[in-house]
């Protein structure tokens, strides 16, 4: 379903009970382009050492495969995952909730159903988190639940497995998904006294850029 046509239902709907009533009816926004807008400096390849780039792909393992990450990376069940502190035995999530081959759970139930685009963060414990972008799973090209910390950075070493991106447009995206207070952002601010991803968001951008200046070096299987 569109965002143009949801609003237009959206409306509809609101006509319909200020017509029954005295009712008001406030639709959360499709967009919350209020995030920080974070500035960084692309470092010269080759101007990293190996040893200090194998740490920083360290650091960036410990993001991407935290729950808040890797929970909505998955693989060709496209069956999100409930893991972390709070839910004991990593296991999909519940309600057999499938995102289909969309990944945004087109095909069953939307992940919006529940998922509430709204880049406020701040939910109840256990009520279903919330961002400024629509709620969906990653490509399925970009699984990181279950996966090495070798396989997940030859993934992130090939262009044709990141959308096209190499190491300084994925720190790129990663600035422009928080700008819209996307999932990156949320990751570091789930709400819902939620565990965050480690470190913050500016170490992530700034070890995506120093991994990338010392050629992108990836640990042994």
């Amino acid at each position: 379903m569109s965002q143009a046509f949801t609003r237009r239902a959206g409306l509809g709907l609101a006509a319909l009970l200020a017509s029954l009533g005295p009712l008001a009816v406030v639709l959360p926004p499709a967009r919350a382009d209020t995030g920080p807008q974070i500035a960084f400096e692309v470092p010269e390849e080759g101007s990293v050492s190996a040893e200090e780039g194998a740490a920083a792909f360290g650091r960036i393992y410990e993001v991407v495969s935290h729950p808040r990450c890797a929970n909505c990376h998955v693989g060709e069940d496209n069956r999100p995952m409930w893991s972390g502190p709070s839910y004991g035995q990593a296991r999909p999530h519940g309600m057999n909730i499938t995102g289909g081959e969309s990944r945004i759970g087109a095909e069953t139930l939307l992940c919006s159903t529940c998922h509430r685009t709204n880049g406020d963060f701040d939910t109840d414990p256990h009520a279903p988190p919330r961002a400024g972008l629509d709620w969906r799973l990653a490509p399925v090209e970009f699984q990181w639940f279950d996966r090495s910390a070798a396989e997940i950075c030859a993934q992130l070493s090939d262009p044709g497995r990141t959308g096209g991106r190499d190491w300084v447009a994925l720190a790129e995206h990663l600035t422009e998904d928080a700008g819209h207070r996307g999932f990156v952002l949320w990751g570091w601010n789930p709400g819902g006294a939620r565990e965050p991803a480690p470190y913050s968001l500016e170490t992530h951008v700034q070890d995506i850029l120093t991994w990338g200046a010392a050629g992108q070096p990836c640990p042994a299987e």
